[in-house]
C-alpha cells in the first residue's frame, strides 16, 4: 500500500517538475489553448464549439426560440 502511494507521489512530482520547466525556461512559457475554436486542425475540418454550433442551428431553424 505504501509503495503505491510513494510511486504515485513520485509520478506526480515528476509531472510537476516538467510543468515548472515548461513555464520557467521556455520563451513565453504558456500552455496552448485547449479550446476547440483555437485549434487550426478543427477549423480546417469545420468543427467548432458546441455552443457556436447550437447557435447556428437555432438561427437556421424557422422553429427556433429567439434569444433576447
Amino acid at each position: 500500500m505504501i509503495e503505491t502511494l510513494l510511486i504515485s507521489t513520485l509520478i506526480i512530482a515528476i509531472a510537476m517538475v516538467f510543468f515548472l520547466v515548461r513555464v520557467l525556461f521556455v520563451k513565453h512559457g504558456e500552455f496552448k489553448s485547449q479550446h476547440i475554436h483555437d485549434s487550426e486542425a478543427m477549423k480546417e475540418r469545420g468543427i467548432h464549439c458546441v455552443m457556436d454550433q447550437d447557435r447556428e442551428m437555432r438561427q437556421k431553424s424557422k422553429f427556433a426560440v429567439k434569444e433576447h
